[in-house]
């Protein structure tokens, strides 16, 4: 099997990292690495977690950045980058590992499940998976992966405060469509919460748009971190 670099880009997520990290041991026994890149200097978190994890990296902030510095301590052939608050599936490994003997698969996701029980998160996700299917693109909350050689390649993820996924997505699908993984990854559903589902439905829509037409990343990241509030 391949091994695979799970990175982990946090900041100040102390709550999560005790609750999700306790859930990827089993994949650590089977020979995979989990590294936990810490964007706000949370000694304390480090302290705590430091025998769940392969690598505890300290980064600048910002997710980009944050995701290739975790990139550089890796040591598997394939590079998984997690959100602190997603679940793999049970059988992500294997299937990475089945993809993967394909040598022209290069990258790809996970479908995409939100942990709340409404129904509109149904209808969320299932535009989110079938999006992503047909534009070859992905989100980070979709658990990208990627070859190592591939990512190196490529020169990582770009230096972007939003959109990132995306950026990453479109250069990668320069070089091939991405492997769309219909076993689904679980990531939280608390910004939809916390925040409305309908707001949050639009605000996300409408940054991706202005993205497409050549607004600024930086613009966006400011917009959304305003609306988000």
């Amino acid at each position: 099997m391949k091994k695979v670099s799970i990175i982990i880009p946090v900041y100040n997520e102390a709550r999560a990292l005790q609750t999700h990290l306790p859930l990827l041991q089993a994949l650590r026994e089977e020979g995979h690495e989990l590294i936990v890149v810490d964007g706000g200097g949370d000694e304390a978190s480090a302290l705590r977690c430091a025998n769940w994890v392969d690598r505890w990296v300290s980064s600048a902030p910002g997710r980009a950045r944050q995701m290739n510095v975790g990139a550089q301590s890796a040591t598997g052939e394939i590079l998984l980058f997690l959100h602190i608050d997603t679940r793999l599936p049970v059988d992500a490994m294997a299937l990475l590992d089945r993809g993967f003997a394909t040598p022209t698969i290069l990258w790809g996701r996970f479908d995409v499940c939100l942990s709340g029980q409404r129904g509109a998160f149904r209808v969320i996700e299932y535009m989110i998976n079938l999006r992503s299917r047909l534009s070859g693109v992905a989100t980070g909350d979709q658990a990208i992966f990627v070859r190592r050689s591939v990512f190196d390649r490529i020169g990582g993820f770009p230096q972007l405060p939003l959109m990132e996924d995306v950026a990453i997505s479109k250069t990668l699908r320069r070089l091939s469509r991405p492997l769309c993984l219909r076993s689904k990854v679980i990531t939280s559903s608390r910004r939809w919460e916390a925040h409305g589902v309908g707001r949050t439905v639009v605000l996300m829509w409408w940054i991706r748009l202005l993205y497409s037409v050549g607004v600024s990343p930086q613009t966006l990241h400011d917009m959304y971190a305003k609306k988000a509030k």
